[in-house]
């Protein structure tokens, strides 16, 4: 009896085998060729789940994507089963930044397919990002609990605090990649942006340290 092909399986394995050679050489160098070679796969059957080079990285994007939320979600459980909106946020803010190895290729990539998508047409007409402010919507929602709970000043502007925090989160990461700053670094400056939010009403709540 011929074996059952699980077909998400495949598109998974071909997805992490785009990423780890974008990883080595930047998503700008990755052709389907290079890509079923890593996975050890043929080109035809690259091409027999993906069509085309845009929707093969727009589904390499995704699964990568998949994955930060999934270290997130560890990161927010390991801080106990009531963490708080602060130690949520410093999940979310830490996991992205590129300190290991897994970070490190989910920032290059993530980063190198929203620059390639500024120049090319059929990068751009793909859904890079299905809801581009669902990470500003979480923090945001995760801020205002906060101030509800009078964790944070009274008048915190919670979307321009989310939308800060993000943007820093996203230019340190990139510093760290290019070598400007060590990761240690730039955690500081995001605790130290967080501790200006929540000393605000008092003393800071204590965020994992891991």
């Amino acid at each position: 009896m011929p074996k059952r092909v699980d077909h998400e399986e495949r598109r998974v394995q071909i997805a992490e085998a785009l990423v780890r050679v974008a990883g080595r050489r930047g998503l700008h160098g990755v052709g389907m060729r290079d890509v079923a070679a890593e996975a050890g796969v043929s080109l035809r059957l690259v091409q027999y789940y993906f069509q085309t080079k845009e929707k093969l990285l727009l589904y390499g994007l995704r699964h990568l994507a998949a994955g930060l939320t999934a270290r997130v979600t560890a990161r927010v459980q390991a801080a106990g089963a009531d963490p708080g909106p602060r130690a949520v946020i410093d999940a979310l803010l830490m996991t992205s930044l590129p300190t290991d190895e897994e970070s490190r290729v989910f920032h290059l990539v993530y980063t190198s397919y929203a620059v390639l998508a500024v120049t090319d047409e059929a990068l751009a007409a793909q859904p890079f990002i299905e809801n581009p402010d669902a990470a500003e919507d979480v923090v945001t929602g995760l801020l205002q609990q906060a101030r509800d709970a009078r964790l944070t000043a009274p008048g915190l502007d919670v979307r321009t605090e989310a939308i800060s925090l993000l943007a820093m989160s996203a230019g340190l990461g990139t510093s760290v990649l290019v070598g400007q700053r060590d990761p240690d670094t730039a955690t500081a400056v995001l605790r130290h942006h967080l501790d200006r939010i929540f000393q605000a009403a008092g003393p800071a709540t204590e965020a994992p340290r891991n």
